[in-house]
C-alpha cells in the first residue's frame, strides 16, 4: 500500500518544473505589462530549473541565458535609447513619463499604465519647447522608443525560451 502511494505522488522536479514555468510566463507578461522585471523572472525560472536540475547541461543552459539576458540589456540601452536621443527625447522626459505611468496605473487600472506615460512625456516636452506639435512629435519617439525595446526584450525572451527547452531535451 506505501509503495503505491509513493508512485503515485508527483516527482519533485515535476513540479519544480512547473513552477519554473509559471515564473516564466508572469516574466513574458511582464515585459508587455511592465509592472514586473519581466525579462529576469524569465532567467530566474531557468535558474530555478538549473538549480533544480542540476549537471552541466543544466548550468551551461543557464549560462547561454545569461548571456542572452546581458546582449538584451545592452541592446536595450544602445538601439532605442541613442535612436530616442537622436529625436531630441531627454532622459528627464522618460523618468516624468515612467512618473506619469506610474501615477495612471493608480488612476485608471488596467490602461492607465502606457495613458500615464504618454500624458507625461506629452507635458514634459510641452513644457520643455512651448508647442504642441514638437511635444507631440517627441512623444511619438519616446513610444517608439519603448515599443523598440519591449520588442528587443520579447526577442530576448524568445530565444531564452529556446534555449532552455533545447536544454531539457537534452537532459
Amino acid at each position: 500500500m506505501l509503495s503505491l502511494a509513493a508512485e503515485a505522488s508527483p516527482d519533485p522536479t515535476t513540479w519544480m518544473l512547473a513552477l519554473a514555468l509559471a515564473i516564466y510566463v508572469v516574466g513574458v507578461l511582464g515585459i508587455v505589462i511592465p509592472v514586473l522585471p519581466g525579462l529576469l523572472l524569465c532567467v530566474g525560472a531557468v535558474l530555478l530549473w538549473a538549480t533544480e536540475t542540476g549537471g552541466t547541461i543544466a548550468w551551461v543552459t543557464l549560462g547561454v541565458v545569461v548571456v542572452i539576458y546581458l546582449v538584451c540589456l545592452a541592446l536595450q540601452f544602445l538601439l532605442p535609447g541613442r535612436r530616442m536621443k537622436r529625436e531630441g527625447v531627454g532622459g528627464l522626459t522618460l523618468a516624468l513619463g515612467v512618473v506619469g505611468a506610474v501615477i495612471g496605473f493608480f488612476v485608471i487600472p488596467g490602461v492607465g499604465l502606457p495613458i500615464g506615460f504618454v500624458v507625461g512625456v506629452l507635458v514634459s516636452e510641452y513644457l520643455r519647447y512651448r508647442d504642441w506639435d514638437r511635444a507631440w512629435s517627441a512623444t511619438k519617439a519616446a513610444l517608439r522608443g519603448v515599443l523598440h525595446s519591449m520588442g528587443i526584450e520579447l526577442g530576448a525572451a524568445l530565444l531564452i525560451a529556446i534555449t532552455w527547452t533545447v536544454g531539457i531535451l537534452a537532459h
